[in-house]
């Protein structure tokens, strides 16, 4: 029974089951944060929707490479890595022009929202931490649920701080940070897959 596969099928199943969740919630909360968040006028849930839709493509992804090679997992999490950083440079366009013309972000909108995406991105979190050890497309999903929390926590300090003195900066420069993470999430991804490349180079030789 050993060498039946079943392990490897349960743990496939296992996987897709997570990634499907993490998929619902995360587009969910995309189109719950872009929608409040233009409402808001405020940078950081905007920049935050753009990775929780950069975390459901990344979700979609890592589903379609379950089961797969080890040669298309690594190209899946390479891919996501790709994603997270074109979206993170679009975050960063939008906080230039925000910038510029200006923004006056809803603090309650931002507190009660970033809230909201907490609850949901700690469930994401608990959900894949349970395979953050597994192959390098289900590692990638771990690391973008952890910094999604990080995220999370400095939308609501930033709603605070933009009630407390009346200022639109700590949304704009919450909403940086959140880029800068998406982005440095990015490239850990692509690191992480080339490491991995190159280990399955390794042992084809």
């Amino acid at each position: 029974m050993s060498d039946c596969g079943c392990e490897i099928e349960i743990k496939n199943k296992a996987q897709s089951r997570v990634l499907m969740t993490l998929l619902v919630i995360n587009i969910s909360m995309f189109f719950i944060e872009i929608t409040l968040g233009i409402m808001s006028d405020s940078t950081a849930l905007i920049a935050d929707s753009l990775d929780m839709l950069s975390d459901a493509a990344v979700y979609g992804i890592a589903l379609y490479a379950v089961g797969r090679a080890a040669r298309l997992k690594v190209g899946a999490a390479h891919l996501s890595g790709i994603f997270q950083i074109i979206l993170g440079a679009l975050v960063l366009a939008d906080i230039v022009r925000r910038i510029l013309f200006g923004s006056e972000p809803e603090p309650y909108f931002m507190v009660i929202v970033g809230g909201a995406a907490l609850v949901a991105n700690i469930i994401c979190l608990l959900l894949i931490s349970k395979h953050k050890e597994d192959e390098v497309h289900m590692r990638a999903s771990w690391i973008f649920s952890k910094n999604d929390v990080i995220a999370n926590v400095g939308i609501i300090a930033s709603g605070v701080l933009v009630y407390l003195f009346d200022a639109r900066y700590p949304d704009v420069i919450v909403g940086l940070m959140i880029a800068v993470l998406v982005i440095h999430g990015g490239l850990d991804i692509m690191r992480d897959a080339n490491r991995e490349k190159q280990i399955l180079l390794l042992k084809n030789t």
